[in-house]
Parts: structure tokens; sequence; C-alpha cells
């Protein structure tokens, strides 16, 4: 079994499949997200990962994000390729590649902030470009913390895994807060009524500069230069309309700057 087009599109129960076809090598069932999810290795070599919702809100996640990943393609954001439908729990589970690296969110993070300054300028850019094909699909980001950075120290590049929560924009917060992490969060993401719309991502690819750029988590090491952190300054106004218009605007600025 090798490719998207030999994945089931229907199963009884994921694990045991997945088991009977291959080498299940890690498990990862205590999420956040209420999925469960599997590292698989076919008798290929070829590595899988497969994503199981667990509970109504992660295949609500789930479903957003296979519309977002149809919407969405670039070199840095790793694809879901194949949905299954699950008869046990009624539920899906989306299949995407197996990419190496260590998350950000956790230790990873130190190591990462130690690496010569170029190769953190070189993810930065990366997490912008990414961005630019969010923005043209008329996407826009929720959720975008430091867990979605998967860095690969060996090849040294970074992947953006887990962006589940991004959806169609502007819209309106129906609830009392969006999912993220407060460090990531713009202020409009905090209130019910409020518009979310591609400066609410700027103001998110700020944050995400501004933290991998600081040697520590006190934001009192920066490692940038002037111009680069004027320009954050602006993306991560409190004020939606003072901040850049939209992520080729914050792009272009901050590939001037660097």
């Amino acid at each position: 079994m090798t490719g998207d087009a030999d994945w089931p599109r229907e199963l009884p129960a994921v694990e045991p499949y997945l088991r009977a076809v291959g080498e299940v090598f890690r498990a990862f069932r205590e999420q956040d997200s209420g999925c469960v999810s599997y590292g698989v290795q076919l008798p290929d070599g070829e590595r899988w990962l497969v994503k199981e919702a667990a509970t109504p809100a992660a295949q609500a996640s789930l479903d957003g994000a296979w519309t977002f990943h149809r919407a969405v393609r670039h070199p840095a954001i790793v694809p879901q390729l194949h949905r299954i439908a699950v008869a046990e729990s009624g539920r899906t589970a989306a299949v995407m590649p197996w990419q190496h690296g260590e998350s950000l969110y956790g230790p990873a993070r130190a190591r990462f902030r130690a690496l010569p300054l170029a190769s953190v300028l070189r993810a930065v850019d990366r997490i912008l470009d990414a961005h630019l094909a969010v923005e043209a699909a008329g996407m826009v980001a929720v959720d975008l913390y430091d867990g979605a950075f998967l860095y690969d120290f060996g090849a040294d590049v970074l992947h953006l895994i887990d962006l589940d929560e991004y959806r169609p924009g502007p819209f309106v917060l129906q609830g009392d807060r969006l999912p993220g992490s407060a460090r990531f969060m713009a202020p409009e993401e905090w209130h019910r009524g409020a518009r979310i719309d591609i400066r609410t991502t700027v103001y998110a690819l700020g944050r995400t500069a501004r933290l991998l750029l600081d040697a520590g988590d006190g934001e009192r090491a920066w490692r940038g230069t002037a111009g680069q952190l004027a320009v954050l300054e602006r993306a991560t106004r409190a004020d939606p309309a003072a901040r850049f218009a939209g992520v080729r605007e914050i792009t272009d600025a901050w590939r001037a700057a660097t």
C-alpha cells in the first residue's frame, strides 16, 4: 500500500487496520485537540501520520482542516491527503505524510533559538511565505502558535502542522474567545462579536517572529535589528486598522528590513 490512492475510504476501526498493514511506531493518545494520532510505517518504508477524531469537537476541527487543505497548498505546510470514514465511531481520520522534526512547543524551542541567526530568519521567512498562500486562498489563521512549528534540525527546515482551526475569513467571533495561545493571540480574538480577518493573521505572524527571534521567553533578548523590530511593532498594534493590511504587506516590509 503506497501513496494516497491506496488508502481505504472506510474502515471498521483505525488502529487495528494500521497494525495489520504496518508498524505503529508512535501513538499520540492524550491530545488537547480530542484526536488520537498514529505514526505508521508501511512495509515499503513509507511513513504516514493518521489523525482520528475522538470527540464531536475534534471531528468539527478535522472537517475544517480538510476544507483548509483542499484550498491551501505550500511546501512548508504538511498536507492532509486522504480522509477515511470510521464505522466504529461514525467519525473520520485524516492521512498525511509523516514529517521528521521536533515541535517548538517544548524543549526544542530553546535549541531552535540557539541556532545561527540565518537559520532562524529562514524559518520566519518560510512561515511568512506559507501565509501568503493562506491569504491568497481567502483563509485566516486561527490557533497559530509554536506547537504548529515542526523543525527538522538535521535538514535545517521548518514545517507547519496542525493548522486545523484555520478558516475562511473574514468572520465574526461567535464565542467568548478563539482557541489559541495567549502569547500569539490578537486582542480581538478575546471578544464575542469581533471581526476576525487577515489583520488578525498579521498580528499572529508578528508575534511569531518576535518570539522566535528572541533568545528567551522573557522577550528581553531580541536577536534581530531595530528595523525588523519596528515592523513587528506595527504588526502587533492593538487596533487592527493600525497594523499592516495583510500578509503581503508585512512580508514585504519584513524582507525589506531583513
